[in-house]
């Protein structure tokens, strides 16, 4: 077969075009593409909703790649080895309740298993506001994430969907857009983004649930971003209660769709 580099670039900007354009409206759009945002992603997908996330990096995954301190393996206890299981992630019990899965297969199989859910993720793509209607949050502003990072005048697109996730971990974008742009009252205890606390493992997997929930109106925390905006302490790589999160806030979404 002889190659044609034009008809290889048509092919290129006529699908992602056609991919955009069918996700330019969604039941839920999430910043951030961790662990506990495909966990989400993948349940309101194999639930028949529309779902896309936007990774403002290359690779998604989060800090699930490196493992602890880039020995890539990580840790989930007895009560999230569930979701390992559905997702098809080979682990070990280590220890008693402390089970172990390759940080490597565990990320591409959280990322096969959503996309082949329905999901669509977009990488490089940054959210740099969000759409605000009569005191709710209505969608996404984005922009690719090399405009972003250079500062680069190029104004971006819109996103509109019925609920926003904020999983884009210790920086909490969209919460901290909400708090620093449009000044409003988030639903934590003092109003703010109260900031994540230092290394706590067994507070923090606690915590987490209790945490995963609407922060304002139409926009709902999982993961790290959930410990960050309420105030609770940081993990490391033990990542059930990430898994956990993920189901939580899907399970919260469903039945608001």
């Amino acid at each position: 077969m002889k190659l044609d580099d034009i008809q290889i670039s048509r092919a290129i900007i006529s699908n992602f075009q056609q991919k955009l354009l069918d996700n330019l409206t969604t039941d839920v759009a999430i910043v951030g593409a961790g662990p506990s945002s495909l966990v989400a992603a993948y349940y309101l997908a194999k639930a028949g909703k529309k779902v896309a996330i936007f990774e403002k990096k290359l690779a998604p995954g989060g800090g699930m790649w490196g493992g602890g301190m880039m020995f890539n393996e990580i840790v989930v206890q007895k009560e999230a080895k569930k979701i390992l299981d559905e997702f098809g992630i080979r682990c070990r019990e280590a220890e008693k309740g402390y089970f172990t899965a390759d940080s490597v297969e565990a990320v591409s199989s959280l990322c096969y298993k959503a996309v082949h859910a329905g999901v669509t993720l977009f990488n490089l793509v940054t959210a740099v506001d969000v759409m605000f209607q009569k005191g709710r949050v209505t969608g996404l502003v984005i922009n690719w994430t090399p405009v972003d990072h250079t500062g680069l005048h190029v104004d971006p697109l819109t996103v509109r969907s019925r609920f926003v996730i904020d999983a884009s971990g210790h920086p909490s974008e969209v919460a901290r857009i909400l708090q620093d742009k449009m000044n409003v009252k988030l639903k934590t205890r003092t109003g703010r983004i109260m900031g994540e606390k230092s290394m706590w493992a067994d507070m923090a997997e606690e915590v987490i649930m209790k945490n995963t929930k609407e922060v304002y109106p139409g926009v709902y925390v999982c993961g790290m971003a959930a410990n960050a905006v309420f105030g609770a302490p940081r993990m490391g790589p033990i990542f059930g209660g990430m898994l956990l999160s993920g189901k939580k806030v899907a399970e919260i979404l469903l039945k608001k769709l």
